[in-house]
């Protein structure tokens, strides 16, 4: 019995020792820099600087298409399909719907298009800090873009747990009723941020949803 508990123990810590190592990996990936410009709890306001994207576009629900969307992109920066070096994953991964799409919404959103209807997604990794746009390397396919969005300031609100499409839905409904209260108005479609994988516990988590702000 003592042989067994002491296994069990070894096999505690050791599962204890990796998991802190792969959250410390994860969580010490480059993400954006932006200035929070105000802070409310789980909500904030950011100015982003402009950020070079690799994004891939896919059709169908929300979850199938952030999949379908991932394997192309990380071909691309861990150059399985191109000739050149390999680009360090960053985080998040963002997705949001067409902006043609978006509707500009009066107040009633962290893994950031074409009028290509309703259920097309936007699937983009943020290019790491030290990369121009002209200096990254081709695309192997069409099947990949290169692109630098602008700056801008957006509302974001952080939360943990599984990013189910109630979960996304009930956050995006809280980030435009905060942003009302304080007489913001929507300058495009809600984007959703992962900033972990799958295999993150959900208490270890970051999500986020976050919209852009129009200015004054």
């Amino acid at each position: 019995m003592k042989t067994l508990l002491l296994i069990v123990g070894v096999v505690a810590v050791l599962g204890i020792v990796a998991m802190a190592v792969f959250v410390f990996v994860v969580q010490n990936v480059e993400t954006p820099d932006y200035v929070a410009v105000q802070s409310d709890g789980a909500f904030e306001i950011r100015d982003y600087p402009a950020l070079v994207v690799a994004e891939t576009t896919r059709s169908g629900a929300r979850r199938e298409a952030l999949g379908s969307g991932f394997g192309p992109l990380a071909r691309y920066i861990f150059a399985k399909e191109r000739a050149g070096e390999t680009i360090a994953m960053t985080a998040p991964v963002i997705q949001q719907r067409p902006e043609a799409h978006a509707e500009r919404i009066a107040m009633t959103a962290p893994v950031i298009q074409s009028p290509a209807g309703e259920d097309t997604w936007s699937v983009r990794f943020i290019m790491p800090s030290g990369y121009r746009l002209d200096e990254l390397p081709a695309p192997a396919s069409s099947e990949v873009r290169l692109r630098e969005i602008p700056a801008r300031r957006r509302a974001a609100v952080r939360f943990s747990g599984a990013t189910t499409d109630a979960a996304l839905a009930q956050q995006e409904a809280a980030l435009r009723a905060w942003m009302s209260s304080r007489d913001l108005t929507a300058a495009g479609p809600a984007v959703y941020a992962y900033y972990n994988d799958p295999f993150t516990p959900g208490f270890l988590r970051r999500n986020e949803v976050l919209i852009d702000v129009e200015a004054p």
